[in-house]
């Protein structure tokens, strides 16, 4: 006779009690539906792979789901979906910042009147002012992944810090910067 699997309801409850193995039979049954999602979405197979560990170890650590509000498949596909697209939000914004980074710096490069000179230098300054005004832990993993070109896990193993920590500075570094920048232009835009 063989036993009978056990209920998610019973997994998430033993999970909560401290049941590590609770999660593994979890990840077991779920992952798969998890990375195929964030895959789709994300269209970057290391990419979804890391959400896929992401989602597992914020269901674990938050315990937001409630069993009474819907099955466990629907949460993670749901709680996968959302955080899918966050990240897609991330990277074009990280994207533009980067990219306008890249047209300061090559622009200096080039020979320019001295309009554009002056232009370039009004730039340079909010872009630094900007960045002196977030915090220096988010400042540091933007740096480095701009002028040392390092990704994300490049910059937690530099700094012996968890992955999960530099994305989350990056990220909030990334949001502050852009509300800084959006704040300078539109005082630089009323009459």
């Amino acid at each position: 006779m063989t036993p009978q699997p056990v209920s998610d309801r019973d997994l998430v409850s033993r999970l909560w009690a401290g049941d590590t193995d609770a999660l593994a039979t979890l990840y077991d049954r779920y992952s798969s539906m998890v990375y195929t999602l964030a895959l789709k979405i994300l269209a970057n197979p290391s990419e979804a792979e890391d959400l896929t560990q992401e989602v597992f170890l914020n269901f674990w650590q938050r315990r937001q789901y409630n069993p009474d509000r819907g099955s466990i498949g629907s949460y993670l596909a749901t709680y996968t979906r959302s955080r899918a697209i966050d990240r897609l939000r991330l990277t074009s914004g990280r994207a533009k910042i980067l990219q306008r980074f890249k047209r300061i710096s090559e622009a200096s490069s080039f020979a320019a009147s001295p309009v554009d000179h002056a232009t370039l230098q009004e730039q340079r300054q909010q872009l630094r002012a900007a960045l002196d005004q977030i915090p220096a832990t988010e400042r540091q993993v933007l740096e480095i992944a701009y002028f040392q070109g390092l990704s994300q896990s490049e910059i937690a193993a530099q700094l012996g810090i968890p992955l999960g920590t530099v994305k989350s500075r990056c990220r909030q570094g990334l949001l502050r910067l852009r509300t800084l920048l959006q704040t300078h232009q539109t005082h630089r835009e009323l009459p």
